[in-house]
């Protein structure tokens, strides 16, 4: 079975005619920060990854110099899929900001576990400290019992994005004004001034996860950036068209970003075998028991199309089916496939790997060269990818 077809490039090629003055963006590359323990995969087999912050500061700088923009970390408070210790995402941010100089750093949270001023001014601080490199992810929550067992009340889920919603209107109103007064439903600001601001006057980037038509909206309201959990080609296509009329609606623009899980081997068949091993090797209970808590998350929106609400037992070994996206086989087939997603309208790849120790070096230097020759090539050709 061919994962990532050898004609995925020569096909975008085929058939263009030049045109000058060409503009074209290019494709940015994230890594899932591995804060905490257990790696990226649900597996029994061993991964040469660590999660404390000697191992992450090692990762931090060795993936800003092979061409990494972007890191994101993880927030998570209670043992899930085998994560038995976490290491929390923005005090890790803060340390990583100052051992690093360009890479931008996501730090997750959870509307509910955190104030919005309180976070402003965390977000704000790392800002500084990096000089503008802080940027968000907001997650809406799907770990019921990270809520129940710090004493949180835990909404349903069309509730938890409209929270999220106003947590961001929250942020980015201290972010931008002198002073805020906010009335909405979760949260009550009253004259609140927040300084400093973000580092260079600019206010924060915002990223934001889902699936569901409430993830979608609040994406097209209030988020920069609109994380994509892995998937088919028309599975994508959906979400981006979707999430662009609706952001048209609100006079707005958002970004797209993509989960994918890398497996990159000297040969498409070794590769295929790792995913298998992988597969075959994973901690059934583990997977099982994040099966449970995620897809009642994911059916309990209106539509029943929330994340990971028709995700396989093998999808998830890879907790946010990364290996749907089909980052899989040689260097060049990956770079291929990369190239393929660009064209449907993702802006950045968000890449997971088995052994940070050895692959997230070697993709920076393997596959984002490729990637890079790939699109020069097509700004050649005309084609505006």
């Amino acid at each position: 079975m061919s994962i990532t077809p050898e004609g995925t490039f020569r096909r975008a090629l085929a058939g263009i005619t030049t045109k000058s003055n060409i503009q074209m963006s290019y494709l940015k590359f994230a890594y899932w920060v591995p804060n905490v323990s257990g790696g990226l995969v649900v597996s029994k087999l061993p991964q040469k990854t660590g999660w404390d912050f000697k191992a992450n500061k090692r990762y931090a700088q060795i993936a800003e110099q092979v061409g990494f923009e972007y890191a994101l970390l993880q927030t998570r408070f209670i043992a899930s899929y085998g994560a038995e210790n976490q290491l929390e995402a923005a005090s890790l941010g803060s340390a990583l900001a100052a051992v690093t100089e360009k890479i931008n750093l996501i730090s997750a949270v959870h509307p509910g576990l955190w104030h919005p001023a309180v976070y402003a001014k965390i977000l704000s601080t790392i800002d500084n400290i990096s000089d503008g490199r802080a940027a968000v992810n907001v997650v809406s929550g799907w770990f019921k019992g990270e809520f129940t067992a710090f004493g949180e009340h835990w909404l349903e889920h069309d509730e938890r994005y409209r929270r999220s919603e106003e947590f961001i209107e929250v942020l980015k109103s201290l972010w931008t004004k002198e002073q805020t007064t906010y009335r909405g439903d979760f949260y009550q600001i009253s004259d609140a001034p927040s300084k400093p601001k973000p580092a260079n006057n600019n206010s924060i980037p915002v990223f934001q996860g889902g699936n569901s038509k409430a993830a979608r909206k609040m994406a097209a309201k209030v988020s920069d950036w609109y994380f994509m959990n892995g998937n088919t080609n028309s599975g994508i296509q959906e979400q981006i068209e979707d999430v662009k009329k609706l952001a048209e609606k609100e006079r707005r623009e958002v970004k797209f970003a993509l989960n994918g899980f890398v497996i990159v081997r000297d040969t498409e068949q070794e590769a295929i075998d790792q995913l298998e091993e992988i597969v075959s090797e994973a901690n059934e209970d583990a997977v099982n028991d994040f099966r449970d808590a995620v897809q009642q998350a994911g059916a309990s929106s209106k539509e029943g199309e929330g994340m990971w609400a028709d995700s396989s037992f093998d999808d998830l070994v890879q907790y946010n089916d990364g290996f749907k996206t089909g980052l899989i086989g040689t260097a060049e087939q990956v770079a291929n496939r990369i190239i393929e997603l660009k064209q449907l309208g993702v802006v950045l790849i968000l890449t997971g790997f088995l052994n940070y120790d050895e692959e997230l070096e070697a993709f920076g230097k393997k596959v984002i060269p490729l990637v890079r020759e790939k699109e020069e090539e097509l700004k050649r050709k005309g084609v505006a990818a």
